[in-house]
């Protein structure tokens, strides 16, 4: 994910321009949370055949990978608003965290697609987190946790059109065939999500 950003920026201008290195740790925070949520979202679909196969471990590694993931979410709009700030235009955290907008054009459409993103992996995060905090997260924190299969595809979207990192080679590669591979996952389990929603609405 590095050598992706690297490829497109200019070292020199990078080491003199504050406001571009706050920009390079945020795409790489990006494209890194991308790739591990691809492969959260994988463990968490067959999380019983991969402990059947390798044993209870998995579960724990997928937790711990889930914190990363959520650090690095959290990071990326943090060094938005670093960027915008050495910039020169202020630190607005109401900007970068909270405005949503949907009739707005390019870039801002595809930035509030982050901004959703971002709060839906605090509701899937945080139910994961808070599972067994008490009964009624032990029976339902799942119907919250599936919630990242949206977000996988919104932040690709929001990824592609809003940045250059997505349309570079080898990621552009990777990115297209893990939302195909989510995708095809989503279809293959959607019986059992809507079995599973359902249920959810009428309890």
């Amino acid at each position: 994910m590095p050598l992706t950003v690297i490829k497109s920026v200019s070292v020199p201008y990078l080491m003199a321009n504050r406001s571009a290195m706050m920009n390079l740790v945020q795409r790489i925070f990006a494209l890194t949370a991308f790739v591990l949520l691809f492969w959260q979202i994988m463990l968490g679909a067959y999380m019983q055949k991969w402990t059947d196969k390798l044993g209870g471990w998995v579960f724990k590694f997928h937790v711990i990978q889930g914190t990363m993931i959520y650090a690095l979410v959290f990071l990326h709009p943090v060094f938005f608003m670093l960027f915008n700030f050495f910039a020169g235009r202020g630190i607005d955290p109401f900007y970068v965290f909270t405005q949503v907008c949907v009739f707005c054009k390019s870039p801002e459409l595809y930035y509030s697609l982050g901004r959703v993103s971002f709060w839906l992996i605090n509701i899937a995060f945080f139910a994961g987190l808070f599972r067994t905090t008490t009964p009624y997260m032990r029976a339902n924190w799942r119907k919250f946790h599936i919630i990242n299969y949206l977000v996988f595809l919104l932040v690709g979207i929001h990824g592609f059109f809003s940045g250059t990192d997505f349309r570079i080679k080898p990621f552009f590669t990777f990115a297209i065939i893990a939302c195909l591979i989510v995708v095809y996952t989503i279809i293959r389990k959607l019986p059992s999500l809507v079995s599973f929603l359902k249920n959810w609405l009428r309890s």
